[in-house]
Formats: C-alpha cells, structure tokens, sequence
C-alpha cells in the first residue's frame, strides 16, 4: 500500500460502514454478509480501497466502546482480505487499528488525525501503513462548538501541519502518511465550501490529499427543495460526483464516497480528457503558485 500513497492517484476509496447509526447507509450493512457482499462490490466498482468503520462519527452521534467497534469491523477485515479486497479501517482508536492490521486492512484512516489516542502512532509506526490524518477538533458531540476559525483554510492547514509533526516525531514515515481537511468536522457549511475552494493551499503540506464530501449535509442543503427541505441523503450522487472530480483536478490524490461506481467512471472521463488541472501543479503533484504559473 505505499505504493498506492505515492501513487499519483486519482485513488478511490469506498465507504463501509458497519453501524447502525453512520447518517448514510446506518444499519445497511450491519449483517456480516451484506457488509462483506458489499464491500466486494465496491472493489468491483472500481475501489482502491474499502474504508471499513465501525463507530458513526456524524455530528451529535455518540461513542461505542472499543470492544463493540471491533466486533462490528473484524470479522468483515477478515473476509474482505481473504477476498483479495484491499482494506482500510477507520477508526480513532489505536486498540482496533490494532487488531483490524492483524485482521488484515493494510491503511489506517483515523478521523481523529491521532489526537484521540495518543498510542495510535506507535501503531501506525510499528506497523508501517500508510495512515490517513484527518482534520479533527472534538468528538462528534462537541464538534458543531467547535466550528470557530480566524481563516479556515489557513487554520486547518496549520492544525493539519502539526499533526503531521507529531508523527513523524513519534517515528512514523513521511511516505505513509496522507492528510485529510475534515469536511463537515467541526465545519459549517461555509467552511467546507471555502476548503474545496482553496483545495490547493492545503497541498502545499507536501502530502497526498484525501478528499471526503460524499452526501454530507451542505450538499443536501445546497440542493434543497424551495420549502427549505434539505436533498435526502440518497439524492446527493451527483453533487458528491461534481465534489470528487473538482477535487482530484484541484491536485487531491484520492476521494473517499459511498457510490464508487459513478465516481469512478467520472473520474475515467476526467483521465481520458488528460487529466485537466484546475490549479497548474508540478510533476511530484505540488501546485504551482499563481505568480509562478504567470512566469
């Protein structure tokens, strides 16, 4: 899988989620064939890799304890790699991460970029995986209080950036690691819109960008009937679609969606149109800024 981390992307990673609360598809996949059946579609469809959680972290959601998350998750790392499907386990929690590699995922996705479990890096370390580094502020009971910034974008790219040194303090390669903005993650919807805008800025950290807005709320209010009734969830494919190629063209290395199939094959258009940029970037995939661009 660090092959994949380098890789100049576009990657794919598709969401499973084996809760019955996640605001999506909460309680879909809660049976283990259908979660397994699931993921083996989402390969199928075009999936880099299966994103596997077993802890909703949608705002207000409450916790689970670390026994339950990891018999939700476990058993379906198991099958899924027996399978041949790549996994990754997202979770905050350096005990399941644990056990979920042992299991089989090969990519740590840690919502909490490492701050909700201090021995989560020791872990990633050890391991050697790559280990997806989320901006985050607080659980999802709190995060909607912590929704406050000067500037978001230049905010969560120096809280991003520190949570970079951290790891790579604790001994973590630079070349596992991947960052991620945390949209709708102690965001309104004015944030997660300006980080989309500014997406550029945020590769300037010199990491591989994972992007994730798929069917997220904003979308849904952006789309919202003229009562105000916001797009049901199920109703933001194409919104999500739009959000996924912007960001890969704006220079992100991966997306992370719940309907692999569509994303793909835009981002198959997207690849065979020659991989159109909207900001000019360099060879290694950082972006050239404005005034080098005009040189």
């Amino acid at each position: 899988m660090t092959d994949l981390v380098r890789a100049p992307g576009p990657v794919v990673m598709g969401v499973l989620n084996v809760t019955p609360d996640s605001f999506s598809d909460g309680g879909r996949y809660a049976d283990l064939d259908a979660a397994v059946g699931h993921g083996v579609r989402l390969r199928e469809d075009g999936a880099d890799l299966v994103d596997i959680g077993g802890e909703s972290t949608r705002p207000g959601a409450d916790r689970v304890d670390a026994a339950t998350e990891a018999e939700r998750v476990l058993p379906v790392i198991r099958e899924l790699s027996a399978a041949g499907v790549p996994v990754s386990i997202d979770t905050s929690r350096a005990r399941v991460a644990e056990a979920a590699l042992d299991a089989g995922a090969v990519v740590v996705n840690d919502v909490s970029g490492g701050l909700a479990d201090p021995d989560m890096a020791r872990v990633v370390r050890d391991a050697g995986c790559p280990w997806v580094l989320m901006h985050w502020r607080g659980h999802s009971r709190q995060m909607r209080d912590l929704a406050s910034y000067t500037d978001v974008v230049t905010d969560v790219r120096a809280e991003l950036g520190q949570r970079v040194d951290a790891a790579l303090a604790a001994g973590v390669a630079a070349d596992r690691i991947v960052v991620d903005p945390g949209l709708g993650f102690a965001k309104t919807a004015a944030h997660n819109w300006e980080l989309s805008a500014r997406l550029p800025e945020l590769l300037h950290l010199g990491y591989p960008l994972l992007f994730g807005a798929s069917r997220k709320s904003y979308l849904g209010r952006l789309l919202a009937a003229a009562d105000g009734t916001p797009r049901p969830t199920a109703q933001r494919e194409a919104a999500t679609v739009a959000t996924s190629v912007l960001a890969v063209a704006a220079g992100a290395w991966g997306v992370r969606v719940h309907d692999v199939r569509a994303t793909a094959d835009a981002l198959a258009v997207w690849t065979a149109t020659g991989r159109p940029r909207l900001t000019p970037v360099r060879p290694d995939g950082t972006p050239v800024d404005r005034e080098e661009a005009i040189r």
